[in-house]
């Protein structure tokens, strides 16, 4: 493993990140903000509880969930579209650096910027409402498993993607519907029985689902369900990334 190139293309995407910093905080802060307005206050005025937990803490790691997916896809995925776009991406394979190598730094990177963000909504989290973590440590894990996926899809997306508006295509009309019916804000077990097994199509459902029993310790699946979902989409991504390499889709091509 060549660790220099690792360190140059994850300092290179961490600058980046850096030098909008402000925007990079304050946006989901004041996003998560209004969630809390809009969900805690206004919804949560006419739902007490949820399973034992007050409303607003309840959507606190929906609430987290939402926004690391999305950073980490739409990190990853952008960070490598653009050397596609402007052709520097030639340079990179024509370097000494292996797949592994290039994968590592760009989704390292995209991973590490979506974990921020993912603390930032849970400090910011505190400020509105009580929230106790049951299971610190598979909190964690489900936290850096997450962004660690999730950035693996953003980079297949980032290959794939043509143009910018297919960049925003998977995360605008599947992505994000996914996550905001997959339990974010609500549990599956409020729903009528039909869309309830309707509901558990929904990958996403099992990573909520984890998540928040490491919060609360409840959950809507069985926690060994979330942890072979998440487990299992990992490896996927990493077989279509190494497809990708082998075959040079829509890189040499």
């Amino acid at each position: 493993m060549n660790w220099t190139a690792v360190k140059s293309i994850y300092v290179f995407e961490m600058a980046r990140f850096f030098r909008t910093l402000a925007q990079s905080f304050l946006s989901p802060v004041l996003s998560t903000c209004l969630y809390f307005v809009v969900f805690g206050a206004a919804i949560g005025s006419r739902i007490q509880e949820v399973d034992g937990v007050s409303y607003g803490a309840f959507i606190v790691p929906g609430l987290i969930m939402l926004s690391v997916i999305t950073q980490a896809i739409s990190n990853a995925s952008f960070g490598i579209y653009f050397p596609k776009f402007i052709g520097t991406i030639y340079e990179l394979l024509s370097a000494p650096v292996n797949f592994l190598e290039i994968v590592a730094g760009y989704v390292g990177a995209a991973a590490t910027k979506a974990l921020f963000i993912g603390v930032i909504i849970l400090i910011t989290a505190f400020f509105f409402v009580d929230v106790s973590i049951a299971h610190p440590i598979a909190m964690i894990a489900f936290l850096l498993l997450t962004c660690l996926s999730f950035a693996l899809l953003g980079f297949i997306i980032g290959i794939w993607a043509g143009n910018f508006e297919q960049l925003q295509l998977v995360p605008l009309l599947i992505v994000t519907p996914l996550v905001f019916l997959g339990g974010s804000f609500y549990s599956i077990s409020m729903l009528p029985p039909v869309w309830q097994i309707i509901s558990l199509f929904n990958p996403v459902v099992y990573l909520i689902s984890g998540f928040r029993w490491s919060f609360f310790g409840t959950a809507d699946v069985p926690i060994l369900f979330s942890l072979c979902a998440i487990a299992g989409f990992t490896a996927l991504c990493i077989l279509v990334i190494w497809w990708i390499f082998k075959t040079g889709w829509r890189i040499r091509q």
